[in-house]
């Protein structure tokens, strides 16, 4: 694994690692590491450093979906055109070119179920090229970005005697 990618993989397992800590924890002297994090931004490997919020412990109601997308795609810009009319509206958390039964992955969120059914019904679904949706509702997070939202209970260990 190169110094690229163990930095990487700890700024996004934890972005406030500060230059010092990260250069500790990869036997490097800080200023190579903070001069390596400011060429990956320069570069735009490093795109943001976001917060993972659990919606659910605030008074805010948040819905999130997840929207499969069909496409028919554009001769000489295939997907592209309309990945990026698609990805230029606020709701739009991420956006995926998929393999299999549908094209594109939309994650978006909403303050409620009708929030994010207007946003398909009037918004995404009338855009020219896309031949259907559908929608499924994120009822519960367990995991993201490998962060657990909520850990399970341990479970006691059972042993089974023959």
């Amino acid at each position: 694994m190169d110094m690229n990618t163990e930095l990487l993989n700890l700024l996004e397992k934890d972005a406030r690692l500060t230059p010092a800590q990260l250069a500790t924890m990869l036997g490097r002297e800080e200023k190579d590491v903070a001069d390596e994090i400011a060429d990956l931004e320069k570069n735009h490997v490093i795109l943001g450093y976001p917060a993972l919020v659990d919606w659910t412990k605030t008074d805010d109601e948040i819905v999130t979906a997840l929207i499969e997308v069909r496409i028919s795609p554009q001769r000489g810009d295939g997907f592209d055109r309309i990945a990026e009319r698609i990805y230029q509206y606020e709701e739009v958390e991420s956006l995926f070119l998929m393999s299999g039964d549908y094209d594109l992955a939309v994650t978006i969120t909403g303050r409620s179920l009708r929030a994010v059914a207007e946003f398909v019904h009037a918004r995404l679904a009338v855009i020219d090229g896309v031949t259907g949706t559908a929608t499924h509702f994120i009822l519960k997070k367990y995991k993201e970005k490998h962060h657990l939202f909520e850990k399970l209970p341990e479970q006691e260990e059972r042993l089974l005697f023959v």
